[in-house]
């Protein structure tokens, strides 16, 4: 199969270069391969370094997304590659292992019913708060049944990531959603499924990601996701996950503790007892991964941050798309 491979960034002189060279170690036949990085203007050397690979390797290419966003990025990829039998969504903070590629291709040669084939994520760790961050991900109680992350059981999924989708996918649904700042790729699943597409999780299929070394970063990513996922539920006219919920729940059982002592003690008491469940789960589970109480400590902070940070981003795209009829802005986010 020919197999194209589209990469959306800006800015990520720190990983790009890992990235690519990861893609050149494959063991895929490189007549068969193109690489697309998309970038959004960097102003850093991300440019340079893609051009010095791109001088070394022609089948790798640089592609300028002067618009800056994810879905635009992605769909100039697509858009390059009209001989693609299939194209991979990559991350720039990603890595490839040798048999990457191959391995894609050998399940969606294998299962014809599969519209998209992805794999496992190992979280590369920097630093200790990335290594918090990394855990907390890759735990059930962070994510929930993302088994892409959790390392769950294979078989057919609602999503993953770095997918590989055959070119038919893209004949019948199109391209990415260009509204879409976040969660382009979970809407594009979600119609792919719609279509009559499967998409199938295989452990064989692996890749490394650079966790980001920031909560704040951690905390403004999972507000963006939970924002914008409710604007893809509004395109749709459904909850495209159950999941989803469980932090909008979370979260507007957090806001209750302010009334339930004003109706009775009991239920005052019975919010606390809920909320210390919460938290000796999060300590259950943070143990899992560590036996370092500071350690602990970050992987919590960690559970709270995704937890929270989804839940009041999602709050407010009910406010913002629902009952003030809002249309979300464009902005900015390539980094993936």
């Amino acid at each position: 199969m020919r197999v194209a491979i589209v990469i959306p960034c800006r800015n990520e002189q720190r990983y790009i270069g890992r990235c690519l060279q990861s893609i050149v170690d494959c063991n895929y036949p490189k007549d068969l391969l193109r690489v697309w990085v998309s970038d959004g203007r960097s102003d850093d050397s991300t440019r340079d370094i893609v051009n010095e690979y791109a001088k070394q390797h022609a089948w790798i290419g640089l592609l300028d997304n002067e618009l800056r966003t994810t879905p635009v990025a992605l769909n100039l990829g697509i858009k390059n590659s009209p001989d693609a039998d299939a194209v991979i969504i990559l991350g720039a903070h990603a890595e490839v292992l040798p048999d990457f590629v191959s391995r894609n291709v050998e399940l969606l040669q294998e299962d014809p019913a599969a519209g998209c084939v992805g794999g496992l994520i190992e979280n590369v760790n920097e630093d200790e708060v990335s290594e918090a961050i990394g855990a907390a991900m890759s735990s059930a109680f962070g994510v929930g049944n993302a088994h892409f992350r959790t390392g769950g059981s294979e078989g057919y999924v609602d999503t993953v990531a770095f997918g590989a989708y055959r070119k038919e996918v893209f004949e019948k649904i199109g391209l990415f959603d260009e509204e879409l700042t976040r969660n382009q790729d979970d809407e594009f699943n979600y119609r792919v499924i719609k279509a009559g597409f499967r998409i199938r999780l295989w452990s064989a299929i692996r890749s490394r990601y650079y966790v980001r070394a920031s909560f704040r970063k951690l905390l403004r990513q999972y507000y963006q996701y939970g924002y914008w996922k409710v604007y893809v539920n509004k395109k749709h006219g459904a909850i495209t996950t159950l999941r989803q919920l469980v932090p909008l729940g979370f979260v507007l059982f957090l806001f209750s503790g302010s009334i339930w002592p004003l109706l009775s003690w009991k239920l005052a008491l019975a919010w606390t007892g809920i909320l210390l469940l919460y938290v000796a789960g999060a300590f259950f589970f943070a143990l899992r991964k560590s036996a370092s109480p500071k350690k602990v400590l970050r992987i919590v902070w960690a559970f709270v941050c995704l937890h929270a940070g989804y839940g009041f981003g999602y709050l407010r795209g009910l406010i913002d798309f629902f009952l003030l009829g809002r249309k979300p802005g464009r902005g900015s986010a390539l980094t993936r």
